[in-house]
């Protein structure tokens, strides 16, 4: 049976269709057929709400079997995390991987929807795996957020990749690296 993978897509006008399809279509080739990529359209992805995009995650979350895995791109990746942090899923997942996200509270990006990301790791069910990505060229959401990430969830993994930008040049092996490095688990 193959492992689910749920991908959630960042933000702005066409990403959905535009945009993060390449890097799910890049996922999909890394990782191969023992895992099938989930990638649902967010409600209102040119302007999101992240009460919106929370329930909908929430309806995502019941529908996956234990020893899924969590990907997230830029805003994406921010409302995973908290939304994870929030909602006590029932399905114990396999690992959190999280892409470019923008850091939501102090040295990062402000918000009126979500929380501040300073007690995010206390929050986080246990025992998930995370592992944070940022491209080192990102020129939409500046390197230093990934190390605010970091602070505030000190057991994940952090890798910076160099000559990469936002979308990671639209190529995910090492994301996909480090799911096949968890094996079936």
């Amino acid at each position: 049976m193959a492992r689910q993978v749920l991908f959630v897509q960042g933000a702005g006008e066409g990403v959905h269709d535009c945009w993060d399809s390449k890097l799910v279509a890049s996922l999909e080739s890394e990782l191969g057929e023992g895992y099938v990529v989930h990638y649902p359209r967010m409600p209102g992805e040119d302007d999101p709400s992240y009460p919106a995009w929370k329930a909908a995650l929430a309806r995502e979350f019941g529908s996956l079997e234990d020893g899924a895995i969590l990907v997230g791109h830029s805003i994406g990746g921010t409302i995973l995390i908290h939304a994870l942090a929030e909602l006590a899923p029932k399905s114990r997942f396999g690992g959190l991987f999280v892409i470019a996200a923008p850091f939501v509270g102090e040295g990062g990006w402000p918000s009126d929807d979500i929380e501040n990301c300073k007690d995010l790791s206390g929050r986080l069910p246990s025992g998930v795996l995370v592992y944070l990505y940022h491209g080192a060229d990102d020129a939409e959401v500046p390197t230093a957020h990934v190390h605010l990430y970091a602070k505030a969830i000190p057991h994940a993994l952090v890798r910076t990749l160099e000559q990469r930008d936002h979308q990671l040049n639209n190529d995910l092996r090492e994301v996909a690296r480090d799911i096949l490095s968890m094996g079936r688990g």
